[in-house]
């Protein structure tokens, strides 16, 4: 029981994490998004590799 107690926070974690990331990249300033060759279109599989993993 407490295995998977410990499971699902991990996994709260990490769509808490996934969210803020996500989130942070979209509201990005576009020019500096690109300064970083990054597209704002792709936060959401960008927030999900640096979270999750490939």
């Amino acid at each position: 029981m407490l295995t998977m107690i410990e499971t699902m926070k991990e996994a709260a974690r990490k769509r808490a994490l996934f969210v803020r990331t996500r989130d942070e990249i979209a509201r990005m300033p576009l020019d500096i998004a690109l300064d970083l060759n990054i597209y704002p279109a792709d936060a959401a599989r960008i927030a999900h590799e640096a979270v999750y993993g490939r």
